[in-house]
Formats: structure tokens, sequence, C-alpha cells
């Protein structure tokens, strides 16, 4: 199986100094950044996913804000990996993900990064998602609070794999 790993939504509104700080966001982040390495020592492409929401209606995420910007460490961890902007939860939706993980020949897709319930889910669970075998690193996904988190995962659990980045890659 060709493996990808989709890095969803690391953006610094995320963190502690941003608009809408998640729960355990730096322990994930840190645990993204060692699964970003492992992808790229062992030639698993990667791919960034980041949400951009036009300024009008941005609570955050703005356009051109800092806060939209992929966290610079995981970004540092692999600069020259696609990134694709979306507008919507899912990663499909409206995006070129699908062309790009086609043009790779990707048939496993190895999911992570920010609100496990909303992004991490939609994208997961996608109608386009479908085509591919899916694994969710939970150990590389957080949201709002932990119980949030938990609860998004069992959902998920019988939907796809449950794997920790330290087995998946």
């Amino acid at each position: 199986m060709n493996k990808a790993l989709l890095v969803i939504d690391v953006q610094n509104d995320y963190f502690a100094d941003g608009k809408f700080p998640l729960w355990n966001a730096e322990t994930v982040s840190e645990n993204v950044e060692k699964a970003v390495r492992r992808a790229k020592d062992n030639d698993i492409p990667l791919i960034y996913i980041q949400h951009v929401v036009k300024q009008e209606q941005a609570p955050f995420f703005g356009e051109e804000t800092p806060g939209v910007e992929i966290n610079s460490r995981i970004l540092a961890a692999a600069p020259d990996a696609p990134i694709i902007v979306k507008q919507n939860a899912d990663s499909f939706q409206g995006t070129t993900l699908e062309e790009v993980l086609n043009k790779l020949d990707v048939t496993e897709l190895l999911v992570c990064g920010m609100m496990t319930h909303n992004c991490v889910t939609h994208t997961a669970i996608s109608k386009s998602a479908e085509k591919y075998a899916i694994t969710v690193l939970p150990d590389c996904c957080t949201t709002v609070s932990e119980i949030i988190h938990l609860l998004a995962l069992d959902a998920l659990s019988n939907r796809v794999k449950l794997i920790p980045s330290t087995k998946a890659l």
C-alpha cells in the first residue's frame, strides 16, 4: 500500500496565543512534528491542509492573519510538502486533495491534526475518502476538550483504524 500522511489544520490560532486554543495543542503538535519527520525519513508523502476563512466571516483563521498560518515548527519539519487550502471541515470538499493523492498513487491515508470531532472526522469519513484505507493517528489529534476528543475517537473507531503514530509510521 502506498501511504501518505495528511496533517490537518495545525495552525497558529489553535495554540495558546491564538484566537481558539485547543486542549493539549502543544503536546499534540510535538507528536505531529515527530510523525512528519518519520514520514519524511520513510519516504512517505506528506500533505498539509490549511483552513482559511474569508476575513469578513472569520472568528479565527482569517485570510492573511498570523493565526491562519501553519505552525512554524510543523511547517519546518517538511517545508517542501504541498499545502492544500480548504474552506470546509472535509479536506476533500472543494479542494485538489483527491487529485494530489491520485498523482501520488496513494491507497492508504494516515490522518492527523486539529479538531478531532470536526475536520479530522469529516475528512476521515468523507465520501471521497472511501477509496482509501484510512488510519487516524489519535496521539496526533486534538480538539476543544479531552472528552470531546475521546468521544470523537470512539465514534471513528467503528469506521476507520485508530493507530498511534509510533506504530503507523
